[in-house]
Parts: C-alpha cells; structure tokens; sequence
C-alpha cells in the first residue's frame, strides 16, 4: 500500500476536449512512460461556487485547516498503534467506512447526505472543521483519563520495583520477620550492599537495648540489602540517629495484612480499569480515525475544486485524479501532467533552481496545475 498520493487537477480547456478525453490521455501517458504509477479517478461533485471573492478568502482558510484536520488524522493513528502496542496486538489495517484507507481514497465518493453539495462551500468547510475538532477534544479527555490510570500504575510499580532506599517493602516482609510486643519492636534497615559486614558487626553496639543477634537478612537488590533488628521500643529514635551516622537508613514500616491486600486489590483493580479503558478508546479511535479521515478527503475535494477554478477560472471544468508515483518517477510524472496542462506559460510556474514558493496550495512545490501532497500514514 502507497503512503503518500498527489491529488491533482488538470485543466479541460482545449477545443472539443472533456474530462473523459484527458482522463484517457493521462492514462495512456502514464502506461507508456511510468507504468508503476498507480492512477485513479478523483470524483470531485459539482459543488456550488459561489463568489470569487468568497473563494479567495476561502482559499486562505483551506491550507491552514487541511494541515489542522490531517494533523488530527495522524494524531489518532498513532494513538492506534500506541494502544495496540500496549495490548500486545498486532496492528491491523485501518479502515474507513468498512474499506481499507488507500481504497476509500482512491475510490472517493461524495456523501451527499453528510455534505449537501448545494451548500454554500464555507459551510461544508465550516461543518469539517467543527466535527473534526470535536473529535479531537473527545480523544484529549479520553486520552487523559487512559493515561491517569497508567500513570497510576507505574508509580505502584515504581514503588514495588525500585531501590530498596524507596521501594514499598510490604511485599518483601512476612509475618515471621516482625517482632511486636509491649516492650519490643522490629525495624527494617536498609544496609549499602558493600557495608552488609560492618552493619552485621556493628547494629548490636548502636544502643544497649538492641536484641543481640537479632539482625536478619530479608532481600537485596542491586545497591542495597535488607536486614531487620529488634530492640527495645523506646530506644527506637536514638537507634535511627546512630543508625545513620554509620550510612544506615531506617525505614518507616508498619507490617499489615489488611493494607497488603488493600493494595494488592487497588493494583488488580487498577489493571482491570487499564484494560477495560485500552479496548474502550482503542474503539473510540477505530471509529473516529475513519470519520476524520473520511471528511479529510471530502475536505481535499473542496481544496481541489476551489483551486481548479482560481487556477483554471469559470466554468469549473477540470479533471482530478489521484496518483501514486514512486520517487524514482516522480520528474517524470511531473512532466507528463506538465504537458497534459497544455499551458504555454508554464515555466512561469517554476521556481528557480526547483525551489518553490507558496501558490494556492499552500504547498512548498509549485506547477502549472493544482496538486497537492497527503500523507495517510
């Protein structure tokens, strides 16, 4: 499938010529000198015009919106692929109106039911507009609330998974390890991995009322190695402060089944909310990618027809058409559009040394028809 298409129009301006007659030699042209092109019609409906005034500024109106609503389309593709990621899924095709994206382009129909082609242009334009940048508010809520949840989650695993020194330690401790009575308490320490002898030789000489050889060791990561010590509960305060001194940190810790498994149940639930959110948005998004890129095409009709008639002038008579061209064709291409323009005064529309300058489109290329690049991924 081609990532990147020119939609073009060529002008139908030559005695007794249609658009039929140059859709047939567009075609000819191409078989014979760039067959690897893929070629297709771009129906473009009779919209109506209107002013020239009104289509002047319109025009102006067309390229910063067509960068807004593509921006859009991409914007919701990649979400896509950062949700399926996620899920572990492998990325399908999109879609738009139940037919692959490359296909709704090239076989483009109007939907007149969507976009009255009676309508005045800068309503349809209007109506785009308005539909897309709903679309996009909706994604940013549903976005936030999807990543809040994820943010959540990695902060708990931050906290289940991170140095010893700030980790949550609830997980690491059993019941077994703990000493709690009227006069007795069991700290955790949290010893650098290097210091685990000077620690072993020295917890007993901290206080007088530290429990002799009640120092165990419970884990250690990669810095740092867990021990617990008991003593007597009224020494605590004074023990952390020598404790210390000598590189020891003490931890806070309180052991509590009930808080274990509240936590344990906030993380399950957590997970369920994540999963359940990834599949909600990740339908959210298939539906709304091909809405937006639905009225992205219906959006580069109008771009075409507003163009062709500032380019070509009234009555609108024109051909549109969709190409494909690799890169290696693409001067060649050119030059065959060139020709079928049949504008004498064409090398004014070239730039010179091959840098152009902005024309109608917007575009950073300039030729003697209307075309445009898009990109659908």
């Amino acid at each position: 499938m081609a990532t990147r298409y020119w939609i073009v129009s060529l002008p139908v301006q030559s005695p007794g010529a249609t658009a039929s007659s140059v859709w047939s030699r567009l075609q000819d042209n191409i078989s014979r000198h760039s067959f690897d092109t893929p070629l297709y019609r771009f129906n473009v409906p009779d919209l109506r015009v209107g002013t020239l005034d009104s289509l002047l500024a319109l025009s102006d109106d067309l390229v910063k919106s067509n960068v807004f609503v593509e921006g859009v389309s991409h914007k919701i593709r990649r979400q896509i692929e950062d949700l399926e990621r996620a899920g572990g899924v492998e990325s399908g095709a999109l879609t738009v109106d139940g037919v692959p994206v490359d296909t709704y382009l090239t076989r483009f129909v109007w939907d007149e039911g969507k976009y009255p082609t009676m309508s005045p242009l800068k309503e349809i334009v209007g109506n785009i507009q308005s539909q897309v940048a709903k679309i996009e508010d909706d994604m940013k809520v549903r976005a936030a609330e999807y990543n809040n949840v994820r943010s959540q989650l990695s902060a708990i695993n931050r906290k289940q998974s991170g140095s010893l020194a700030v980790r949550d330690l609830s997980n690491l401790v059993k019941p077994e390890d703990m000493v709690t009575s009227e006069h007795l308490v069991t700290l955790l320490a949290i010893v650098p991995k290097y210091s685990q002898k000077d620690w072993l030789s020295s917890y007993e000489s901290l206080d007088t009322f530290v429990v002799p050889r009640s120092s165990k060791h419970i884990y250690e990561d990669n810095e740092y190695a867990l021990y617990t010590v008991t003593l007597f509960a009224k020494v605590v305060d004074n023990f952390k402060v020598r404790a210390r001194e000598k590189g020891f940190q003490v931890r806070d810790f309180e052991y509590s089944p009930e808080a274990q498994e509240s936590r344990k149940q906030e993380m399950e639930k957590l997970l369920q909310d994540q999963e359940a959110m990834r599949t909600s948005l990740l339908q959210w998004c298939y539906a709304s990618y091909s809405e937006v890129f639905s009225s992205w095409m219906h959006f580069c009709a109008v771009r075409v027809f507003v163009e062709s008639i500032l380019r070509y002038g009234l009555p609108p008579s024109f051909l549109s058409a969709v190409l494909a061209p690799p890169t290696k064709s693409e001067k060649k291409v050119r030059s065959i559009l060139e020709e079928l323009c049949g504008n004498v005064h064409s090398i004014y529309w070239k730039a010179e040394d091959d840098v152009g300058v902005a024309g109608l489109g917007g575009e950073s290329e300039v030729h003697p028809y209307v075309s445009f690049t898009i990109n659908i991924v």
